[in-house]
């Protein structure tokens, strides 16, 4: 019988139905199994992991493998996120070393379709894309131009998973700087569009008051005044 295949919360998964309409044809106790599920999961506490229960339905007795969290999952986790940037290419969410990309991409290796590390590593760097993270304070197009230039050769070769505590200082420094400038362009923008509202919202007013042109008096309404007569209450005419 195929396993069958769940993408749960590491350590907290709960019942609900599609748990249900995959297990409960199966007889087994879902209580039992969500709770050693979220003991199996509990490593990946925030992540989103795949877990595969392969269940005998004769004696209902279940095997639980936990496979690797996706790529996308791992770089939040090593980067504290709880969620992408929404705007890939335009705000940025974090930035992450290279060495620890390639680490994260061993991790994901024996699982992956990809040939060798530096596949590997390449696929890493395009969630990095897709989730607004920067590598060693670079969009990850570049830095995917640059494995290929074979600028991160001896990374990938060595295997070189943690960065050095001068690089560490560097990238922090150009994240901290590059967050404030994200703010203030985000809250300039915001006063920008709230200026361009209020100013709209006072023109309404003033625009719904002004009669259209060559409109009609409203009915029982006085007439045009009459043209200015002169002192003696006849029209001037003008002297020959």
């Amino acid at each position: 019988m195929p396993k069958i295949k769940l993408i749960v919360e590491g350590g907290a998964m709960k019942p609900g139905p599609a748990v249900a309409q995959q297990l409960g044809p199966m007889g087994i106790n879902l209580g039992k199994v969500i709770s050693d599920v979220n003991t199996a999961t509990a490593g990946f506490k925030g992540l989103k992991v795949p877990v595969e229960l392969d269940v005998n339905p004769k004696t209902k007795a279940y095997t639980i493998e936990v496979l690797s969290p996706p790529m996308a999952e791992l770089i939040k986790k090593e980067l504290g996120l709880e969620t992408g940037s929404g705007e890939a290419g335009k705000t940025y969410v974090g930035n992450i070393s290279f060495e620890q990309i390639v680490g994260i991409a061993k991790t994901k290796l024996p699982g992956l379709l990809a040939r060798d590390l530096k596949n590997a590593v390449k696929l890493a760097v395009g969630s990095c894309v897709s989730l607004g993270v920067l590598i060693d304070s670079k969009p990850g197009k570049e830095v995917m131009r640059e494995i290929e230039e074979g600028k991160y050769g001896k990374e990938i070769s060595q295997e070189i998973t943690t960065p050095s505590e001068e690089k560490k200082k560097q990238l922090e420094a150009f994240w901290k700087d590059l967050s404030l400038r994200q703010e203030r362009s985000k809250k300039a923008l915001a006063e920008a569009k709230a200026a361009e509202e209020a100013a709209a919202q006072a023109a309404a007013p003033a625009a719904s008051a002004t009669p259209a042109a060559g409109a009609k008096a409203p009915a029982g309404g006085k007439a045009a005044a009459p043209a200015a007569k002169g002192a003696s209450g006849k029209k001037e005419t003008k002297k020959k």
